[in-house]
């Protein structure tokens, strides 16, 4: 099922502006031909799946591509991630106007208190956990949402195409994701309701579906 709200474009700054990232941040593949399509594709299908509200809070948010399109969805932008430069990052979006407070931290173990959050928003994250810390993770994300707050995902539906493509870029994705759409799905569901699960198809779609954005509620 596929949501009503319009489709949402990614607002990106250029790429040299961006800091405080490492070498293993994807952000130099949405500027690839092809492939970079479908990298800014499958974050426009989560950011389409975004409510909007008072505060979201995007666990690894890496190198803040989402930020422009947050702020004008939500009053306060949190994130968390394990080796951002938080202060670089926040440095650079506050020259844009956009403000924010990021954290150094685990998906595990979020700093943060109980329902403080309208949107948890993970982006090719959740693969790279091991299947066992599936339901440790999504316990975490339902304990900071608010009653009735959401958490979307989107994790990649690994395909010989894709495996492929990366292998070009020099990077062996078998190395990184430990987890499939499969199991993370299930581990939602344990913890959350569904409210609808969506596929993206490679570009050309004839190598099938690649992505899978899930969209997951706390109950009220």
């Amino acid at each position: 099922m596929q949501s009503s709200k319009p489709h949402e474009k990614l607002e990106l700054l250029p790429r040299s502006q961006y800091r405080g990232i490492d070498k293993d941040d994807p952000l130099r593949f949405y500027f690839v031909p092809i492939l970079g399509r479908m990298y800014r594709r499958r974050v426009e299908l989560c950011l389409n799946e975004c409510r909007g509200g008072g505060a979201v809070l995007e666990v690894g948010f890496g190198s803040g591509a989402t930020f422009l399109n947050l702020s004008r969805m939500y009053q306060r932008i949190h994130g968390l991630d394990l080796n951002s430069s938080v202060r670089e990052v926040e440095a650079l979006f506050r020259r844009h106007g956009v403000e924010t407070d990021l954290s150094n931290g685990s998906l595990l173990e979020m700093p943060y208190g109980d329902g403080e959050f309208d949107t948890v928003l993970l982006i090719s994250i959740l693969e790279h956990l091991h299947p066992s810390e599936q339901r440790r993770a999504f316990a975490e994300v339902r304990r900071v949402l608010k009653r009735g707050g959401q958490v979307v995902y989107g994790v990649p539906i690994e395909r010989a195409f894709m495996v492929f493509m990366f292998r070009l870029l020099g990077y062996d994705i078998r190395q990184h994701h430990f987890s499939t759409e499969e199991d993370i799905r299930e581990a939602a569901g344990e913890s959350l309701d569904e409210v609808r699960v969506a596929r993206m198809r490679a570009i050309p779609s004839l190598f099938g579906e690649v992505y899978e954005v899930g969209h997951f509620r706390r109950a009220t």
